[in-house]
């Protein structure tokens, strides 16, 4: 009988022999490393090898019998149960025929250290990935510790989590098996690791590579122990060899796995900790983003499908290893759904703490702060668990839980992981959850607000909206969307839209940068302690510009390959003197205005020569994403303008920075939001591409209203009569002159009898916020008697 068979000699046919993880490492050995992945080696033991090992002891009758006398819902019972096998793995002793060729497997490795993996028969399949429920050892050295690590893994596969999972998934104990990978190890305790999704985790949008990251082995990100660097990278420009990181985010990284000298397969890694000069800068370059990518793509096109990718970066020889692949089990076993649910909070209350969001939805219930899963008793059906960090271990209570709070981990770690299987939200990576969150108290967990999720004081008000995107009728207008958070473009661009009418830079800068751009213009005139502030957030990048420039062009570039190849329209920044005033450095730049809301600000604050090297920092983010990465459906507007002349200079402004309308598709449009831009809309439409009507500010300055006063809302409605009057104008203006014309402003996500009036004065595209597309979409089609219009 065989008990070893080399990697090189398996493949993805073959998981009844060697389970699913490692059948497809033999695959991307066999068929991969030509073309040029790399690999690590190494042989496995047999599915036969275990089910031998179980008769031979007389465990496998001992174990069936056990576990169907066993209520596995019970944890108390299942504890037991799981305890009193594994105690049996443990003392059975091996065949010295199994000895002897794993010893002699062993030594034809030539090296002394080797990792020691799980692989069960359904484990990594197309809809199971058993994420972490067997385990794993790392840096075993000697034949002797290799053996009692095979015991170990061959015990793990009756933990309560395991014995749980195929409960759940009513898997029969008797037709699974489990088989051990044994590989050379990567030396990535002093290099790299990390995790990476060939689709986002969280929309399922398939045309981006997420990649974690961090220092050291890879266990610290699976394990949630480390809060990991992020990046996400554009499918089609990898293809096409264009630049294509859409995002860098800077994770903490505070700690690192790395080898012990322990002989104890359990003790055989440890954490320490990372020096602060590493933890504030991007632990990958781009060329290891782009290898890794590229290595991705392969890896996704050979097994046809979405995939989930282990991989390793050697300290010594800074070669890129692919140590695990395995298909992704949430978002692509997701149908096109017809009904989409959309979560949004009706109240918000005080945020406890923040941290990464997982999924879109929200939760509540009792706060348990939990710090071991031996207390799992204490978590209740419908509790929200607050702990550190999980592992496997805590499964059986994650199952309970309404949502999960930890204090650590990344996008990829395993309460990431479990969390989306289970569909309940989670926020990861909060830093001090469990000292914040009072035990016992209500919260609210919300995952519907972009890639930050909060966590709120008290049992707050949200609701759950079903949208039916089944067979949208069709209409005399374009439906387009709102948009300034870069962190909601992936799953908004799944509503039905025909492009992106207005997307704010300012959103983007107070939200990705936080800094006042003159302040990084001239940070080495500011004070010390705002110089220490700044350089801590922006120490991964070259100078204080460059961080400005880059996570602009992060945010359009976000967007902008969302949407493609959809039209997206950027609005210039339009910030008011005291919001410029908020960000970091701008109480040093900004005068105080009485009323800001007709002061300095759009196309007067660029052409100020005070302000034009800040607006040139705008233009040159936006050429980067157009120019450098190809997202030419990335259009420009520019707000608040008074007067021709304003537009004209704004203009020339834009030629001199290399944007020039017309030139590589370049469209150039103006908010029409002042009294000016309507009655004189023939001398300013012949210098842009056509107008998008700003009703917030256009119904301001008609009716004289301030729309930061509480004192006059009560007067504020787009749906006035002169509001309409200048509205007629100006569409029909635009119409002669053969000109776009659409509304971006509030109105009609707000008022539908507003959205119909549009559509019947013939105005182009309007541009709806998300949660409104749909209903309006639907009010819309009742009301259009045309047979012929836009498709969704």
């Amino acid at each position: 009988m065989t008990f070893i068979v080399d990697l090189k000699n398996v493949n993805a046919s073959q998981a009844e022999i060697v389970g699913g993880k490692n059948a497809s490492t033999g695959e991307m050995i066999q068929h991969l490393t030509q073309k040029g992945i790399s690999v690590p080696t190494g042989f496995a033991t047999t599915i036969t090898a275990f089910k031998h090992f179980l008769s031979q002891n007389q465990l496998d009758k001992q174990i069936n019998h056990l576990l169907a006398s066993r209520n596995a819902s019970d944890l108390k019972s299942l504890n037991k149960t799981s305890q009193q096998i594994q105690q049996w793995i443990k003392k059975a002793p091996f065949l010295p025929a199994f000895e002897k060729e794993v010893s002699a497997a062993y030594a034809k490795l030539k090296n002394n250290s080797v990792a020691v993996r799980s692989s069960a028969t359904m484990e990594d399949s197309v809809t199971d990935s058993f994420a972490g429920a067997q385990d794993t050892y790392l840096n075993i050295k000697g034949v002797n510790n290799l053996l009692r690590a095979i015991k170990l893994v061959y015990a793990s596969l009756f933990t309560s989590r395991a014995i749980a999972y195929r409960h759940d998934r009513q898997l029969d104990f008797s037709k699974i098996g489990i088989s051990v990978g044994i590989q050379p190890m990567v030396r990535s305790d002093i290099g790299v690791s990390g995790v990476l999704f060939t689709l986002d985790p969280e929309s399922g949008f398939d045309k981006v590579i997420v990649i974690s990251a961090s220092y050291g082995l890879g266990e610290a990100i699976v394990q949630g122990q480390v809060n990991p660097d992020e990046f996400i990278l554009y499918k089609p420009n990898l293809i096409q060899k264009k630049p294509a990181i859409l995002q860098r985010k800077l994770g903490d990284k505070q700690i690192k796995s790395v080898y012990t000298s322990s002989k104890d397969a359990k003790k055989s890694i440890k954490t320490v900790p990372v020096k602060k000069a590493d933890r504030q800068r991007f632990c990958l370059n781009d060329d290891d983003l782009q290898t890794l990518a590229t290595h991705a793509l392969v890896i996704e096109k050979h097994y046809g499908k979405p995939m989930d990718i282990e991989w390793a970066k050697d300290g010594i020889t800074g070669k890129i290893y692919i140590v695990q692949a395995r298909p992704e089990t949430v978002k692509s076993q997701i149908k096109k759904e017809q009904v989409l649910e959309r979560y949004s909070m009706n109240k918000k209350g005080k945020v406890l703490v923040e941290g990464q969001s997982i999924g879109q939805r929200i939760g509540s219930g009792m706060a348990r702060v939990i710090s071991d899963p031996k207390n799992m008793e204490a978590v209740k059906p419908g509790d929200v668990l607050v702990t550190d960090m999980t592992d496997p271990d805590w499964e059986p209570i994650m199952k309970r839980a309404s949502a999960i709070v930890t204090n650590r981990g990344g996008r990829t770690c395993h309460a990431a992981i479990i969390a989306r299987e289970l569909g309940i939200p989670a926020i990861v990576g909060c830093h001090d959850a469990t000292a914040k969150i009072k035990p016992n108290s209500p919260i609210t967990v919300s995952c519907a607000e972009g890639q930050t999720g909060y966590v709120y004081d008290g049992v707050l008000p949200f609701e759950i909206k079903k949208i039916s995107v089944k067979e949208l009728p069709t209409l005399p207008v374009d439906i387009c969307v709102n948009l300034g958070n870069p962190e909601r473009a992936f799953d908004t661009q799944f509503l039905p839209n025909q492009g992106v009418g207005l997307a704010r830079l300012e959103f983007i800068i107070s939200d990705m940068i936080g800094i006042h751009p003159k302040a990084c213009l001239n940070f080495s005139k500011l004070p010390k302690n705002l110089q220490a502030k700044i350089s801590l957030k922006t120490a991964a990048y070259k100078n204080p510009v460059e961080y400005y420039i880059e996570r602009l062009k992060e945010g359009i570039s976000m967007i902008a390959a969302a949407f493609y190849p959809k039209d997206v329209i950027f609005r210039f920044s339009d910030f008011k003197s005291n919001e410029y005033a908020n960000l970091l450095g701008g109480h040093l730049f900004e005068n105080v205005e009485e009323n800001p809301m007709i002061g300095f600000r759009g196309a007067s604050r660029y052409k100020d020569p005070s302000f034009a090297p800040c607006f040139n920092l705008e233009c040159e983010a936006i050429k980067r994403v157009r120019n450098q990465m190809g997202l030419t459906n990335t259009q420009v507007m520019i707000p608040f303008v008074r007067t021709v002349n304003e537009l004209t200079d704004v203009i020339k402004m834009l030629k001199t920075q290399g944007l020039e309308r017309g030139k590589n598709g370049l469209k150039i449009y103006m908010m029409c939001e002042v009294p000016s831009n309507v009655l004189l809309a023939k001398q300013f439409l012949p210098h842009v591409d056509g107008y998008s009507i700003g009703s917030n500010d256009l119904t301001q300055l008609t009716l004289g209203l301030d729309r930061d006063s509480h004192l006059v809302t009560h007067l504020f409605d787009e749906r006035n009569d002169a509001i309409k009057f200048l509205l007629h104008s100006v569409i029909a203006d635009c119409k002669k002159l053969g000109k776009y014309v659409g509304i971006c402003g509030q109105g009609p996500s707000d008022h539908v009898d507003f959205a119909e009036w549009l559509m019947a004065e013939g105005i182009q595209s309007m541009s709806l916020n998300p949660d409104s597309i749909i209903e309006t979409w639907l009010n819309l089609a009742k009301k259009s008697k045309k047979k012929k219009g836009r498709k969704a």
